[in-house]
């Protein structure tokens, strides 16, 4: 019993001793208040600060694609978003080194108060205070702001863009020595550093074959994927839709100007007066109600590239630039035509991609009888190889369709009975509409006759 009793004794007596412990670090802490405050309010505005760039960083990399469109074509604080998203690693690298100093310059003002505590004999007081202030910067610093802008990402990112212009402006004549200093550390430290593909074709193939899945979606999957590795090989040129396959305006442009009609290309294509080249795109089919008047206040830009750049280069400059229409050009600097983004996912998406049954809505190349078709002019010899079993060979004189096939043959404007042999096939002109429209008469060469001896 009387054990027992002196083991309560000794229990109460210790945890008597750290109520009063806690109860003096506490006194110690609060007594200390002259020497903490100052730093303490500096350090909550520099955790604002933090929470400011980290929680930037959050909203603005998670926009969509869709909301970085709409940005383009919003409120000036919305334009401004876009247009600093348009160069996302000058904008990371501002956030990323204003954010650094922050917390550089917070656990520094940490420190100071840290040790100051300590030297006055606050031992307690200090060590409370260092611990402190590491959880306020994690949760009130980074934390919490992330998690806040994913949920308000779009409301966020257009009011912090005026001051992380301001932010990025300031950077700019110290980014290229930040520059010049990583590739020399890069250099010294991995000389033989080199980027890895962030997919490679092996891969890809490889993937196809080892999943576990039906006959015909393993069909469509390898279909999808020589449709992604074509990419790289078939020029904007054979895509793109021709001029005067698509409507253009000169601004000011009134709803009442489409006639009621949405334009072939679901873009209304903005131009200079008296010019040709393409100054904007309204995207009508992503509004659901269209102003009256000033269409073009709504517009996006486009981007332009050469006849002969890829379709994979040309997707990747739309999607780097957020836009959806690209000006397409030719040496001398005219334009010839436009591809839109939404002509290339039906390139890379269809099991057979035709641009002339985007243009005509309606199949290009029809049999008529077993081994017999119609064919228009302005389908695609690829497509045309695709229908007749054939595998397509790229032209070297760089001809893409049947007209272009035939005007090369014949070296001038193809008539009605005009006719050119190619690859085992007789091509016979049967309709001319215009100059350089047509159908044609696609058949299998006959063997000719033996001579009886």
């Amino acid at each position: 019993m009387y054990k027992q009793s002196a083991a309560t004794t000794r229990c109460r007596c210790a945890i008597r001793n750290e109520g009063l412990n806690t109860e003096t670090t506490m006194s110690s802490f609060l007594d200390a208040t002259e020497i903490w405050l100052p730093g303490t309010l500096a350090m909550a505005a520099l955790t604002v600060a933090s929470g400011f760039f980290s929680a930037s960083e959050t909203a603005l990399f998670y926009l969509s694609r869709d909301e970085l469109r709409a940005f383009h074509v919003g409120k000036p604080r919305e334009r401004m978003a876009a247009a600093l998203l348009r160069n996302p690693d000058r904008l990371l690298t501002a956030i990323l080194f204003w954010n650094l100093v922050t917390n550089l310059t917070y656990f520094t003002v940490s420190i100071l108060v840290t040790r100051k505590l300590e030297t006055e004999g606050h031992t307690a007081a200090g060590g409370l205070f260092g611990f402190g202030s590491l959880v306020a910067i994690i949760v009130f610093g980074e934390v919490l702001p992330k998690s806040l802008a994913i949920a308000i990402r779009k409301s966020l990112s257009s009011w912090v863009s005026f001051p992380l212009a301001a932010a990025v402006r300031v950077l700019d004549p110290v980014a290229p020595l930040l520059r010049s200093v990583t590739i020399l550390v890069r250099r010294t430290l991995w000389p033989k550093f080199t980027a890895e593909p962030y997919l490679d074709t092996d891969d890809l193939e490889r993937a196809v074959e080892t999943t576990e899945m039906s006959e015909d979606l393993i069909r469509q999957e390898r279909q999808l994927l020589h449709n992604l590795l074509d990419l790289s090989e078939i020029p904007t040129e054979e895509v793109m839709r021709p001029r005067g396959s698509y409507l253009t305006f000169e601004p000011p442009v009134a709803l009442s100007d489409l006639g009621g009609k949405i334009p072939p290309s679901g873009y209304v294509l903005l131009i200079e007066p008296g010019g040709e080249s393409i100054e904007g795109a309204v995207p009508i089919l992503n509004f659901s109600a269209l102003p009256k008047k000033n269409l073009e206040q709504s517009a996006e830009e486009v981007v332009v590239v050469p006849w002969c750049a890829s379709l994979a280069v040309t997707l990747q400059l739309l999607r780097s630039q957020y836009c959806n229409v690209a000006e397409v050009t030719n040496e001398y600097g005219a334009t010839i035509g436009i591809v839109t983004y939404e002509d290339i996912l039906d390139t890379m998406l269809r099991a057979q991609p035709s641009r002339a049954k985007r243009l005509l809505r309606r199949e290009p190349v029809v049999e008529i009888e077993p081994g017999r078709y119609r064919v228009d002019g302005i389908t695609t010899l690829r497509y045309l190889c695709a229908r007749l079993d054939l595998d397509f060979e790229p032209s070297d004189e760089g001809t893409h369709t049947v007209a272009g096939l035939l005007n090369d043959e014949l070296e001038r404007v193809p008539e009605t009975g005009d006719s050119c042999h190619w690859r085992g096939y007789r091509f016979t002109v049967t309709d001319v509409y215009r100059p350089g429209n047509f159908s044609a008469e696609v058949c299998r060469d006959e063997p000719p006759l033996e001579s009886s001896p």
